[in-house]
């Protein structure tokens, strides 16, 4: 076996021999042949670990199936790789790499065979929001790694950071749980940045993350509580620095840990879908507690396997236009009905859908009433197939005895066939919440979230239906202010903490306080859905900028805004055939080259009922 150190073979003026192989395939030869030969065939095919490369090799140390020609019997010697760590002959590259992977993922990483002081094995060190992590190879695998770190989700857990740190202002202490903890990566930044408002417990089932995640403690000089026990870390902390954060560390099954304990504040954050978890999560979860969940099954949620969407969710779905708002209404759904059956009712505070995941964040109201009124949320949706427009099913158990009458569209009348679908059950409530969102971007703006900012901003103008121009920013933390989640009540003898103290019996005022301004709230709720501006321009015409054309649709008396949901797309409570119209009636026709020689005219066929532009067709007279 040779391990050749990562340095070009140098010249020399004696011939010598290639030592990887054997004399009668490559003769010795003067040193720029020997460097040509070693760089072009060994170097260049070579398989790097810590320093070292491991060449391949054409030696008679692994022997192939023998070959029987005639009456004599022929070894052919194969070429191969010798592992640095156990010795074993690897024939493929593709396979070697997988090899040294393999043992790198078990912590196998000290060589046996080499004589010399190997580089110390380090672990990458990353950093987010001032938090440090140490990561494994391939950290951004799920598959090939133990403790997986996906850095395109720094947002979502900005996002989650800032729900958490809204909640820690309503009331203190509070005990929130990272289910999931991976690299510990959430919980490190809960705790550094909340400090004393929250105490922190980081749950893994995996014994590897579990001690990276206690690293991942003592490198941001954080106390571990683990079984019970505290392990002060003073030597990490070095230049006699104290930290009096402690961060409990747990190695369980989350549904147990869920089962066992109750907490103000849970995230749920599994490779795939979290539906498996949401019975245990609303199990022991205090009254006005917080539950955020992110689910990253996009390809069932964005119906391109709606198979398995139905198989998680229980829902029927079809690709449209709103499909990332449709995806948001499906994990919502399943969150009411897993919260319903612990007689609890949820109050959506955000709802996000980006490219990666979707992120739900809710609060958790007490009592057969609140449960009652979640799930009569939750109801079908009604899609047409020819021109995307959609309602909700009205609640009813009568049955129909015509659905599509329930459409504003008359698809169903002058299309053949069978027009639409029904889809879900989905959640037909509000996906936002106003304050809580203003709140959010507060927490933000202190704690210098940058990459937030935008997206917050874009998500309190949808949820209030109005574009930038009229968003202002204030502080939400006014004295003695009613909150729009209906959390905070002005009493003479009990102040706005005292108020949400655990889901205490006292709470029940609070909760039927906040039912009663849902209902009445009921009205200025954001429309339901968006429509994609591209997916409705006419064929030939030249549509209007987006901005402008919101300011037509706000000018002809509707509510609009844009929706983080599509760049392209538009909120509005305006129905699809006025949309339809306002934006015909801004469009330009588009100009070419043959229509250039006469004058446009525009020939439409307009559905009289609904003026509804159905079909538009250029002419060009000729010049006489």
């Amino acid at each position: 076996m040779i391990y050749v150190s990562c340095r070009p073979p140098s010249l020399v003026s004696v011939k010598k021999p290639c030592p990887l192989c054997p004399e009668e395939k490559f003769k010795a030869c003067y040193g720029h042949k020997l460097h040509r030969h070693l760089q072009n065939l060994h170097w260049k095919i070579s398989v790097e670990f810590e320093g070292y490369r491991m060449c391949i090799c054409h030696l008679p140390c692994r022997l192939v199936k023998p070959n029987l020609v005639g009456d004599q019997t022929f070894s052919k010697m194969g070429a191969h790789y010798h592992c640095i760590i156990c010795s074993a002959t690897i024939a493929r590259r593709t396979d070697m790499i997988g090899h040294i992977n393999r043992h790198v993922n078990k912590g196998e990483t000290e060589s046996r065979f080499i004589t010399a002081p190997a580089p110390k094995s380090s672990h990458e060190v990353l950093k987010e929001s001032d938090t440090d992590v140490q990561v494994l190879p391939n950290y951004s695998t799920p598959q090939k790694t133990d403790s997986y770190f996906n850095p395109k989700m720094k947002l979502n857990r900005q996002l989650i950071f800032c729900a958490l740190a809204v909640l820690a202002e309503e009331r203190k202490p509070i005990e929130c749980l990272d289910a999931f903890g991976a690299t510990g990566i959430m919980g490190l930044q809960w705790a550094k940045h909340l400090r004393s408002s929250v105490k922190v417990t980081i749950n893994d089932c995996n014994e590897n993350s579990v001690t990276m995640i206690q690293e991942n403690c003592h490198l941001n000089k954080m106390k571990v509580k683990l079984n019970a026990k505290e392990e002060d870390n003073d030597e990490a902390l070095g230049g006699g620095e104290q930290n009096t954060d402690t961060i409990e560390v747990t190695k369980m099954d989350a549904n147990v840990i869920m089962h066992m304990r109750s907490f103000d504040f849970i995230h749920l954050d599994p490779f795939g879908t979290s539906v498996n978890y949401l019975d245990s999560a609303f199990r022991n979860v205090r009254n006005l507690g917080i539950v955020s969940l992110t689910s990253t099954d996009i390809s069932s949620l964005y119906a391109k396997a709606q198979h398995v969407a139905l198989r998680h969710y229980g829902c029927n779905i079809v690709r449209t236009e709103y499909y990332k708002e449709l995806a948001a209404r499906i994990v919502i759904a399943a969150v009411a009905r897993a919260a319903a059956r612990c007689n609890k009712g949820i109050e959506v505070l955000l709802a996000v859908a980006l490219e990666h995941f979707v992120l739900v964040v809710v609060r958790v109201l007490r009592g057969p009433s609140p449960a009652d009124d979640s799930a009569k949320k939750v109801r079908y949706l009604i899609h047409c197939q020819w021109c995307e427009e959609r309602i909700f099913q009205k609640e009813s158990n009568m049955v129909e005895e015509n659905p599509y009458q329930q459409l504003p569209c008359d698809c169903h009348g002058s299309m053949p066939g069978k027009t639409a679908v029904v889809l879900g059950p989905l959640w037909s409530g509000a996906l936002f919440n106003t304050g809580f969102l203003r709140r959010m971007l507060f927490e933000a703006v202190q704690y210098g979230l940058d990459e937030t900012q935008p997206l917050l901003k874009t998500l309190v103008c949808e949820a209030e239906c109005t574009t930038l121009k009229n968003f202002s920013t204030h502080s939400p933390y006014d004295e003695n202010k009613q909150e729009e989640c209906g959390v905070y009540i002005k009493t003479p003898d009990t102040s706005a903490e005292s108020c949400v103290l655990h889901g205490k019996r006292k709470n029940n005022e609070v909760v039927r306080n906040a039912a009663k301004r849902q209902k009445s709230d009921n009205s200025a709720e954001h429309p339901a859905f968006y429509y994609n501006i591209h997916r409705h321009s006419i064929k030939g015409m030249n549509m209007p900028k987006l901005n402008k054309f919101l300011n037509y649709l706000s000018e002809a008396g509707y509510r609009v805004s844009r929706t983080h949901f599509d760049p392209m797309g538009v909120r509005t409570n305006a129905p699809l055939a006025q949309f339809k119209t306002i934006l015909v009636k801004y469009s330009t026709p588009t100009y070419t080259g043959g229509q250039a020689e006469g004058p446009l005219h525009l020939t439409e066929d307009v559905h009289m009922g609904d003026q509804v532009p159905l079909s538009m067709k250029w002419t060009t007279i000729p010049k006489p």
